[in-house]
């Protein structure tokens, strides 16, 4: 089994800032990419940034500048700080992690189960 275990959501004021984590655990034999998306009510969910192991990263329009994607790979973690929060940011956000379990497995994508991210005016 294989779970990612999000933190760091809540509210806070247009300007502030969050910093989100997500931990992978369980049968890992390898992580290639790690990354977050959101979804606001009505809306479709679309990428906000990933991060490859080799550490190149890519950013949605919207936040590049002010959100910082990074992650960890001893501890199979990744971070989400995210600056300058604007009213449109608030969105559930939601980690992945594209991962082998063993050398002979396939990839795949695993999910987090989601951190509730509410900016107020």
């Amino acid at each position: 089994q294989v779970q990612l275990v999000e933190s760091g959501g809540g509210l806070v004021q247009a300007g502030g800032s969050l910093r989100l984590s997500c931990a992978a655990s369980g049968s890992i034999f390898t992580i290639v990419t790690m990354g977050w998306y959101r979804q606001a009510p009505g809306k479709q969910r679309e990428l906000v940034a990933a991060i490859t192991r080799g550490s190149s990263t890519n950013y949605a329009d919207s936040v590049r500048g002010r959100f910082t994607i990074s992650r960890d790979n001893a501890k199979n973690t990744v971070y989400l700080q995210m600056n300058s929060l604007k009213r449109e940011d608030t969105a559930v956000f939601y980690c992945y992690a594209d991962l082998r379990r063993s050398d002979y497995d396939s990839w795949s994508r695993y999910w987090g189960q989601g951190t509730q991210v509410t900016v107020s005016s």
